[in-house]
């Protein structure tokens, strides 16, 4: 039994060295590039960062799958990140695009771009009531409603009483 532990535990114990050796040096995020917002409407800007470069590096971004080009990523504020922006162009069709940021030590790092035709933002609601005269959603007004029933009583009465003389011949 106790040799069969052994065994086990020797191997788990290389399986795991072999795994560490493997791992790469950086964490796990940092080698990819991030885009954000990751959808966007054409016309809108984009803003992708990287901690794949280094702390001193730059790199040199690809959006030309979009339709916008290049453009440069520099060292931020945040340690070792590098930040870039691009603006798609208004031309731009729906789509998922690969955004692409090649670090000046050679290594390239991608990242995914929707680009969509309606905004991801949540919709505006009115809110309120309209002015109608005759009242709204947060309760009419007592005044106003018996001013119209009282100006449409009037109106119908006037009307009764004209086609009543009209049918009766005495004219208007």
């Amino acid at each position: 039994m106790r040799r069969t532990a052994r065994l086990v535990t020797g191997t788990a114990l290389a399986v795991a060295a072999a795994g560490l050796a493997a791992a790469p040096a950086y964490g796990g995020a940092a080698g990819s590039l991030e885009v954000y917002p990751s959808t966007v409407v054409p016309g809108g800007d984009v803003t992708v960062n990287t901690s794949a470069c280094g702390a001193d590096g730059t790199a040199a971004g690809d959006a030309s799958a979009v339709g916008a080009g290049s453009f440069t990523l520099a060292p931020s504020a945040h340690e070792e990140d590098l930040i870039g922006q691009f603006r798609v162009p208004p031309s731009a069709q729906p789509g998922t695009y690969e955004i692409v940021a090649k670090c000046a030590g050679g290594r390239q790092v991608t990242g995914d771009l929707m680009v969509t035709l309606t905004s991801t933002r949540e919709q505006i609601h009115p809110r309120g009531h309209v002015k109608t005269g005759v009242g709204g959603t947060l309760g009419p007004d007592p005044v106003q409603t018996a001013a119209g029933v009282a100006a449409l009583a009037v109106a119908a009465a006037g009307g009764t009483w004209l086609l009543h003389r009209r049918a009766r011949g005495d004219g208007i």
